[in-house]
Parts: structure tokens; C-alpha cells; sequence
């Protein structure tokens, strides 16, 4: 994984009980596209990309690099999962740690998936780099996500303004592995 030390990648499908967490496909683009251009989805974080733009820049397999789960249900993509080192965020908090990301298409809120997504990767990422504490950053008035963070068991590091709006940037303790 990018930055994440001696990492396999792609790793074995991470099964959930509703989900598959697994390595982009050609078949996951349209999705993408989806997920990039939706308004809904980019509200809090600077607005959607123009869906022309992403016909032409979207490659053929998209997002196809250590640290990108695609999230799955039923075959079908409905999110994305990022894991990567905080190299370069602005907050010293957060720089060097894992950093978690995640993006669902709205078709898929409130059904408790983006919870079960991120705590499997999160689950993954412990038994695969013992020790390894991991960051979230995201908008204050993103309710949605302030909630996930909590339930993921992310606690308060600092807020900051950034990009024109309070920040939260919330920090979970390294976890024994699950195996």
C-alpha cells in the first residue's frame, strides 16, 4: 500500500456480512463517474466534478491503487473505501498517521453500510499493520460523518478551519488484531 510500509496489494476480498470490499474493475467506471459527479455526495467536499470532464479523464479501470477498496453489494459498487498515509496534511496531528477516507453513493446512506465498510478496512488494516493508529478529517457540518467517526471509535484530536468551513480531525487508537 502506498506509503503504508511492506503492504500485499491487492489484498484477498474482505467479505462482511452484506458487503464485499474488493480492488476496482472496469465494470465499477460508471459508478465512479457517479460517485465523482454527484452533487450530493461532493457537498462537503468542494463540489462535484462536471460528468464530461469524468467521461474523458475516468480510466478504464478506475481507482485501481493500494489503499482504494471498491465497496460492493450484491455486485454492484455502491462506495469507496481510501487507506493511505497522511504525508501531507496540513494539520502535524494527523501527518504520518493512516488516514481513512470513504465516499457512498447516496442511493446507499443510512442503510449502516459506510459503518460496516470502514470497520471491516479498519479491522483489515489492524491485523495487517499492528499498531498502526489512523486518522479521519472531515467537515463539522457534515452530521453524517461526525457520527460515523464516533461510532467507528474516533475521538476529537482538533478543529480547524480549512477550504472555508470548521474542520474535526478525529484520531483511533491502535487496536489489537483481530486474528
Amino acid at each position: 500500500m502506498k506509503d503504508l510500509g511492506p503492504v500485499a496489494w491487492p489484498p484477498e476480498p474482505i467479505r462482511t456480512e452484506r458487503l464485499v470490499l474488493r480492488e476496482s474493475e472496469a465494470r465499477d467506471r460508471a459508478a465512479f463517474i457517479e460517485l465523482h459527479a454527484s452533487p450530493e455526495v461532493h457537498t462537503y467536499l468542494g463540489g462535484p466534478r462536471p460528468r464530461d470532464e469524468l467521461e474523458r479523464e475516468m480510466p478504464e479501470v478506475p481507482a485501481r491503487w493500494p489503499g482504494s477498496f471498491v465497496v460492493d453489494l450484491d455486485g454492484a459498487m455502491i462506495g469507496q473505501i481510501l487507506l493511505r498515509r497522511a504525508t501531507g496534511h496540513r494539520r502535524p496531528a494527523a501527518a504520518g498517521k493512516a488516514d481513512l477516507g470513504y465516499l457512498f453513493l447516496p442511493r446507499a446512506w443510512g442503510y449502516g453500510y459506510a459503518a460496516e465498510a470502514c470497520a471491516a478496512a479498519l479491522g483489515w488494516l489492524a491485523d495487517t499493520l499492528p499498531g498502526e493508529p489512523v486518522v479521519l478529517a472531515t467537515q463539522t457540518a457534515n452530521v453524517g460523518s461526525m457520527r460515523l467517526a464516533a461510532k467507528l471509535g474516533f475521538t476529537e484530536v482538533e478543529r480547524f478551519d480549512a477550504w472555508g468551513a470548521e474542520q474535526w480531525l478525529g484520531r483511533r487508537s491502535p487496536v489489537a488484531p483481530s486474528g
